[in-house]
């Protein structure tokens, strides 16, 4: 993990593609005040390396990923922090930053063909050959009859193929950083670990930086090398993935109590109390307050600080500090 400083703010190094420091978007609701979705939000994107960010519906994960690329809905904008990207890379969807999305179904356009759409995305300096591009784009994510894809419409194909032609339309462009917002949600569980194993060996293979959005703790644990756990638009625990093993932060505990376990040690599940609350309804102090077990008077006054746990990362929870009670 790269240094950082005491509180536990992290620092880019000479090999980060991005850097993003204090990230802030605001939803501006018309004839009504700023109304904060993501705040202080600090991302090191790395070649060759996966990012993630985790937690529940609501918390932020993607709108912080969509702020990278200027992608966020109307009504809102990037109005805090800052974003520097290495010499030479370009910041634009398409380019320097590729996306897949959760439905490949809904991004993929159902009236031209595979190969159209993927043909648009390439470098004008690459399109005079496009069509060998595009048929090594798409055996690079597994597919054995590029011809009949590349001719295809989306309809044509299955879930799991869509998703890998939308993995090589993102390729396209020859990207530094691929962001992947839930890509296997919406797929069958054998097909999930298919496009699994191919996002990590395309990672490898074009030495891409890899931010995965995801509330699914056990595809963290699986390929990720960093995490950043989010709760109502802040990060509340990040360091390298091992942290999963011995989390601190009482929100990050009680998501890993909440998956089911394969060993049979224990098959209840505890479900953490309450939901995320609702933008514009967020409560003062630490957000996670209400449904925190260790609550103290403290925690309802102020905001807690993202503070350094030695090189396992950082925390915010004033129950995890020098003096704190968990």
């Amino acid at each position: 993990m790269k240094p950082a400083d005491s509180n536990g703010r992290v620092k880019g190094g000479a090999d980060a593609v991005l850097t993003a420091s204090g990230l802030g978007v605001g939803f501006f609701p018309e004839g009504k005040a700023r109304l904060e979705v993501v705040g202080e939000v600090d991302l090191c994107l790395r070649p060759g390396r996966t990012t993630a960010l985790v937690g529940e519906s609501g918390c932020g994960k993607s709108i912080t990923a969509a702020s990278l690329g200027g992608l966020l809905p109307r009504g809102m904008a990037l109005d805090r922090g800052e974003i520097r990207w290495a010499a030479g890379a370009e910041c634009r969807p398409g380019r320097g930053l590729a996306y897949v999305f959760q439905d490949p179904g809904e991004c993929l356009d159902p009236v031209f063909t595979i190969g159209s759409q993927i043909r648009e995305v390439l470098p004008k300096e690459e399109r005079g050959g496009a069509g060998e591009r595009m048929s090594a784009l798409l055996r690079t994510v597994g597919f054995e009859d590029p011809a009949r894809v590349l001719a295809s419409y989306p309809h044509q194909l299955s879930g799991g193929m869509q998703q890998r032609a939308m993995l090589a339309l993102a390729l396209a462009g020859r990207p530094r950083v691929l962001v992947a917002d839930e890509p296997t949600t919406a797929l069958d569980v054998t097909v999930q670990a298919k496009i699994l194993r191919l996002l990590a060996e395309l990672q490898r293979q074009e030495n891409l930086a890899v931010l995965l959005i995801t509330h699914n703790l056990g595809v963290v644990a699986e390929i990720a090398d960093e995490v950043h756990v989010m709760y109502a638009g802040r990060v509340v625990e990040s360091g390298p993935v091992e942290l999963l093993r011995n989390p601190r932060h009482p929100y990050v505990k009680g998501l890993l109590k909440a998956l089911p376990r394969l060993d049979g040690a224990d098959s209840r599940l505890e479900g953490i109390e309450g939901s995320v609350p609702p933008l514009g309804r967020r409560p003062a102090g630490c957000r996670f307050h209400p449904r925190c077990p260790l609550a103290r008077a403290v925690c309802q006054e102020r905001e807690p600080e993202m503070r350094r746990r030695g090189e396992e990362g950082a925390v915010a929870c004033w129950a995890c500090g020098e003096g704190g009670w968990a």
